[in-house]
C-alpha cells in the first residue's frame, strides 16, 4: 500500500532532490520538507535497508519530490 504522499505523486513526476547515507538523515530532511507542505518520497537502496549497512552506497536513500516542488525544496535545504 502506498502512502498518501506517494499516491499524490506520479512516479514520472518525481525528481531526485538529494541522496543521503542512512535513513535517519533522510527522515530528518523529509520532515523538514513536509513542514513546508512539500510531498516527499524516500527511495531506499534495498540491501542497506535490510541489513542496516550504511557504507559504500548500501545505505543510500534518494529523496524524491515532485518536479513542481524541486526548486522550492532546494532553497529550503540551502537555508
Amino acid at each position: 500500500m502506498r502512502s498518501a504522499a506517494a499516491s499524490m505523486m506520479q512516479d514520472s513526476d518525481l525528481k531526485e532532490l538529494i541522496a543521503v547515507e542512512g535513513s535517519m538523515e533522510a527522515e530528518i530532511i523529509k520532515s523538514k520538507l513536509e513542514s513546508f507542505h512539500i510531498p516527499v518520497l524516500l527511495q531506499y537502496e534495498s540491501a542497506g535497508r535490510i541489513f542496516g549497512i550504511t557504507m559504500d552506497g548500501l545505505g543510500k536513500v534518494k529523496i524524491m519530490v515532485p518536479l513542481s516542488f524541486l526548486e522550492e525544496a532546494r532553497k529550503i535545504l540551502a537555508e
